[in-house]
């Protein structure tokens, strides 16, 4: 079973020291749910820079692309300043960036672990720690600074921890971002759970496992201890589905007959199978509830929930979680809502839209990366048309073209659309349409447009005058 401890905010208020889950009320929890969502009950990724030419050796390699991220100058131990390529050696295998805080209760329990660690063996396995301040003051962060044995971001380079904070999505502290020393790309966002579970660095530098070691090569097919291996799930089967949950879980105990029923009327006959990833507190629970379920399932307590669970960052149940049966690749995290919007399956199986509509479809990745909202709650039926079909658009394009902002539409009042009224303070809908670019990974920035008109121009002009620096910043809540 996947527990979770609490997370602080990497900039929470000086007011207090409050969880995580606490303050993301304001954002988090409120702008991803939708009325499903609501009732959850809930436990407790990068763009990389560009690299220099392959002919160039390892230490040059680990300069460019760290000096690029974290700047020319980095602090050692001591207090003193050094150039960044000195201060990462050539023998540097993994870089770990540390976002943690003097202020927050678990990293004061964690850095004295990781001080530990590192000292006694995992940087002669050749890991190079960075850690990256939420302090609120300097004077704080020198205190705690002499705590470690490694290395950190000058506290007066707050821009430079701004941009590490959004680029690595840090939404909670002690975070621990394992990086390749060449490459700079992520090896693993839970360098705090790797060094927990494994101090010593036997497995460093942690890097995940693939979704097929991470699945196994066979499933329980019912209580009687037979068994379906993992070929006959691809051979006989277009679609996996991993389906997080338990007994114990009131939003579960509704969602899972209606999942059933889908799954045997439908989804199956469209090529789904689904495998049960217990949470459940006993093997007695466990089967009790999959009594329940005509599907697969993986053993309660066996180590392969835990290491999905990570995979695909599960926070909360239930979670269904869709892959490629041929490739294993991601279809969509969040099939639970598609379940209940689409049972019978006519979109299945929910491949991601270039955009999406605020008021009936699951708004992941909100909280991740920058949006595009385009708020058409009060306008006329033949404004609202034509401003989505000018979005649709523009955001098939975008997404050709590589680009990671996500757009999204609100064409009828909604839980998620007045939540996003609420905290822009944008006011109720009116019959011209507004432009909001959330930018919750900045610190729950957001922009809104002047123009009362969608077209192809005016939505162009507004995200150029955001990548240039243009556009008035406001905090959501505010």
């Amino acid at each position: 079973m996947t527990t979770y401890e609490e997370n602080y905010v990497a900039d929470a208020p000086a007011t207090a020291d409050v969880p995580k889950k606490v303050v993301d009320a304001m954002v988090d929890d409120l702008l991803t749910k939708t009325a499903a969502d609501a009732m959850s009950d809930r436990p407790d990724d990068p763009m990389s820079e560009a690299l220099p030419p392959a002919s160039e050796p390892a230490a040059s390699r680990v300069s460019s692309t760290f000096n690029t991220l974290l700047g020319a100058t980095l602090l050692k131990a001591d207090g003193t300043e050094s150039a960044t390529e000195e201060a990462l050696s050539a023998g540097t295998k993994a870089i770990g960036l540390y976002f943690s805080a003097h202020w927050c209760p678990p990293c004061q329990r964690f850095t004295p672990e990781l001080s530990k660690a590192y000292t006694e063996g995992l940087k002669a396995k050749g890991l190079e720690i960075v850690f990256v301040s939420s302090d609120r003051d300097e004077a704080s962060f020198n205190e705690y600074f002499k705590e470690m044995p490694f290395l950190a971001l000058p506290y007066s380079a707050r821009d430079v921890k701004k941009s590490l904070s959004k680029k690595f999505k840090v939404q909670g502290i002690p975070t621990l971002v394992i990086l390749d020393s060449e490459t700079g790309e992520v090896i693993t966002k839970d360098g705090r759970e790797a060094v927990d579970d494994d101090p010593s660095g036997k497995s460093f530098p942690w890097a995940p496992p693939t979704i097929w070691d991470a699945l196994g090569s066979e499933f329980l097919n019912g209580n009687d201890g037979d068994t379906v291996s993992i070929d006959e799930v691809k051979e006989t089967s277009k679609v996996i589905g991993l389906y997080f949950s338990a007994h114990w879980c009131g939003p579960c105990q509704r969602f899972t007959p209606e999942l059933a029923k889908a799954y045997t009327e439908h989804l199956k006959a469209k090529g789904l199978e689904i495998v049960f990833l217990s949470s459940d507190n006993s093997m007695a629970e466990f089967s009790e509830y999959y009594k329940e379920m005509p599907w697969l399932a993986i053993p309660n307590g066996d180590p392969r929930e835990k290491k999905l669970s990570k995979l695909f960052g599960v926070s909360g149940i239930p979670s269904l979680v869709l892959l490629d049966a041929a490739t294993g690749a991601t279809i969509t995290s969040s099939a639970r809502g598609k379940v209940s919007s689409d049972p019978t399956g006519v979109e299945f199986p929910w491949y991601p839209k270039p955009f999406v509509d605020m008021a009936t479809d699951d708004v992941d990745g909100i909280n991740d990366e920058k949006t595009l909202c385009l708020m058409l709650e009060g306008c006329e039926e033949e404004t609202r048309a034509a401003a989505t079909e000018v979005l649709e658009t523009y955001a098939k394009a975008a997404k050709e073209r590589g680009d990671e902002t996500l757009f999204m539409v609100a064409s009828k009042e909604a839980f998620v659309c007045e939540r996003v009224r609420t905290l822009t303070k944008i006011g109720a809908p009116s019959t011209s349409p507004t432009m909001v670019l959330l930018d919750i990974p900045d610190e729950g920035g957001f922009y809104v447009s002047a123009e009362t008109t969608v077209t192809p121009d005016t939505v162009a002009h507004f995200l150029d005058a955001y990548k240039k620096g243009t556009l008035e910043r406001k905090q959501l809540g505010g």
